[in-house]
């Protein structure tokens, strides 16, 4: 091994499982982000925690819900799971605009994306600063699957977007662009 800079680092350790949080803004607007940055931290009592920069439309959000549901999107949702990572809800909505179908969750306000592989909601129990990031930690209230949908989504380094499948499925050139 050699000494390499972090951007190469991270792009080496890729790809990422990558998810959308969907939550909600004051008036009750869904709005999704594109994260990378999660990851399950309990199982008994199940939790997961995401990671969102402070200056992000959907930190503003998760500090005024306290919710949020985690979504795996499907590979037939790389189109607007591309374009969640890279808008900002503050002036682009992610539902109206950005071909996200909502479905109402079971026991948090935030909806689930339709078209995912699963999704858990989430109540948010702690938070944590770290740098630049907020970490909300949550606990899984209510899970979700779609059997028929095993392929989701994975992050080269926010560059680019694979789907890897729970049944060994890989698909490398999306066209999501």
């Amino acid at each position: 091994m050699q000494s390499v800079d972090k951007e190469t680092a991270i792009t080496l350790a890729s790809p990422f499982p990558y998810v959308l949080a969907t939550t909600v803004n004051a008036e009750g607007k869904p709005n999704a982000i594109g994260l990378a940055w999660w990851t399950f931290v309990s199982l008994a009592p199940p939790m997961a925690a995401i990671s969102v920069g402070h200056g992000r439309y959907s930190h503003e959000c998760l500090e005024r819900c306290g919710e949020f549901v985690l979504c795996f999107p499907s590979a037939e949702l790389a189109r607007p799971a591309w374009t969640a990572g890279r808008a900002s809800g503050r002036t682009f909505d992610k539902f109206g605009q950005g071909g996200f179908v909502a479905v109402p969750s079971k026991q948090v306000k935030p909806p689930i994306i339709e078209g995912s592989t699963a999704a858990f909601e989430c109540k948010v129990v702690n938070t944590v600063e770290a740098g630049d990031h907020t970490v909300f930690v949550a606990n899984v209230v209510e899970t979700h699957g779609s059997p028929d949908k095993v392929v989701h989504l994975y992050s080269v380094h926010y560059t680019k977007l694979v789907a890897i499948g729970s049944d060994g499925t890989a698909i490398f050139n999306l066209k999501y662009e």
